[in-house]
C-alpha cells in the first residue's frame, strides 16, 4: 500500500464515518431546536466534540483495519491449521493423523480465545463508557474496573466454550438453553442493582473490537475441524460473548455482596 493509497483510505473512511454519525446528530440536535425549542448549551463544545468523535472513531477504524483484524484473522488460521494441531508436517501422514485428533488436541485454541476474548472486551470502547456512566450513577457503589474484568471473564469462557462446542460439534441450543436457565436462576438471587446493567452487558460486548476477531476464529475452526460446516458450526460464538457476561456479572455481585455480609458479620463480632 503506497502513501497516497493509505491517505485515501483515511479520506473514504472519514466520510464514511461521517455519513454514520450524521443522522445521530440530526436526530439529537432535530429534538432540542424542533421538539424541546431550547437553545443548546455550550453549542460549541458540543460541536467541538463531535468533532473529536468523529476524527477518534475513523482513526480507531482504520487502526481495525491495518493491524487488529488482519492479526487476528492470521492466528485464527495459524492455531486451527491441521498441521499445527496435530504436529505433522507430511502431506501424506496429514490425513491419517487427523483421524486421531481430539478435542484436548486444540488446547492452544482454547487458550487463545480466552485470551482474545478477554483483551477485546477490555478495550471495547463501548463497554468503558457504559463501566464509567454506571459508576457514577451507583455513586461508586459499582466500580469500573469490577465491572470491566467480570464482563471480559465471562466473554472470555463464553469463547472458549464455544470453541470447544464447535470442535466437538454439539448443537448449539443446548449451551445456549443451559446458559439462559442459569441466568434466570441467577436473575431471583443477584442483588437489584446489577440486574439490568448485568443483561445489558451482555450487548455491549458485541461491538468494534470483538465481533471481527471472534467471527474470524469460529469460521477458521470450523473451516478446518474435519465434519464441520462453516456456516452451521462457525457462527454461534458471538451468542456466547454475549450470554456469559450476565451471567459473570451477576456472579460477580453476588459475590461483592456475600464477602461484604460477611465481613459486616466479622466486625459485629469482634465488637461484641
Amino acid at each position: 500500500m503506497t502513501f497516497t493509497d493509505m491517505l485515501w483510505q483515511i479520506v473514504d473512511t472519514i466520510i464514511a464515518t461521517f455519513r454514520d454519525v450524521l443522522p445521530i446528530a440530526a436526530i439529537l440536535f432535530g429534538f432540542q431546536f424542533a421538539v424541546i425549542r431550547k437553545p443548546l448549551p455550550n453549542l460549541g463544545k458540543v460541536l467541538m466534540g463531535f468533532f473529536w468523535v468523529l476524527i477518534g472513531l475513523s482513526l480507531f477504524l482504520i487502526g481495525l483495519e491495518w493491524a487488529l483484524f488482519p492479526l487476528g484473522r492470521l492466528m485464527a488460521q495459524q492455531l486451527t491449521d491441521p498441521a499445527f494441531i496435530t504436529g505433522v508436517e507430511d502431506a501424506a501422514l496429514l490425513t491419517e493423523a487427523l483421524k486421531n485428533v481430539n478435542w484436548m488436541d486444540y488446547s492452544w485454541v482454547y487458550i487463545f480465545a480466552f485470551l482474545i476474548g478477554f483483551a477485546t472486551t477490555i478495550a471495547e470502547p463501548s463497554l468503558i463508557a457504559v463501566a464509567i456512566k454506571a459508576n457514577e450513577v451507583s455513586g461508586g457503589a459499582i466500580g469500573i474496573w469490577g465491572l470491566r474484568l467480570s464482563v471480559a471473564l465471562g466473554v472470555a469462557v463464553g469463547i472458549s466454550l464455544g470453541c470447544y462446542r464447535i470442535v466437538v460439534g454439539d448443537p448449539i441450543q443446548w449451551y445456549i438453553m443451559a446458559g439462559y436457565v442459569i441466568v434466570v436462576i441467577q436473575t431471583f438471587f443477584a442483588p437489584k442493582l446489577i440486574i439490568p446493567l448485568a443483561y445489558d452487558s451482555g450487548g455491549v460486548t458485541t461491538s468494534t473490537v470483538t465481533v471481527p476477531l471472534v467471527a474470524a476464529l469460529g469460521l477458521g475452526l470450523a473451516e478446518t475441524v474435519p465434519g464441520r460446516n462453516p456456516l452451521i458450526d462457525g457462527f454461534g460464538l458471538i451468542a456466547f460473548a454475549s450470554l456469559f457476561p450476565i451471567i459473570s456479572v451477576m456472579a460477580y455481585a453476588q459475590i461483592s455482596e456475600a464477602l461484604a455480609k460477611r465481613s459486616k458479620k466479622q466486625m459485629k463480632l469482634q465488637h461484641k
